[in-house]
């Protein structure tokens, strides 16, 4: 299998799981959630800070049905995370390649010096 159709079919997997498997998700709190019930503390809890933000608490902004808004969240969340990770590993390729290249310049050459 070439690696471009291994990434591309690792995407669609990622997709799929974000935005389908979303549907099936459980509707209970988390783990810190439940305890923080269980014992009575939950009503000290503050707010984040971004939870105005358009895809607070795994769901999106605007949008009614709440499964379709989960599956959009986990979606954006998987195009958002490969834009950032490739263009972090983008990066440092580019910086490596660049290192590789002035150190390649500083080496001492190792042409046949026989005259």
């Amino acid at each position: 299998m070439k690696q471009r159709t291994f990434l591309a079919l690792g995407l669609l997997v990622c997709l799929l799981l974000a935005g389908v498997a979303s549907y099936y998700a459980s509707a209970h709190p988390d783990g810190l959630e439940h305890v923080a019930e269980q014992t009575g503390f939950i009503d000290s809890a503050e707010d984040s800070a971004t939870a105005d933000s358009p895809l607070a608490d795994y769901s999106t902004r605007g949008v009614e049905d709440a499964r379709l808004s989960g599956g959009i969240a986990g979606v954006v969340g998987v195009v958002v995370m490969l834009l950032l990770s490739t263009g972090l590993f983008w990066g440092l390729r580019r910086r490596g390649d660049a290192a590789d290249d002035a150190a390649a310049e500083d080496a001492p050459s190792h042409a046949d010096s026989r005259g």
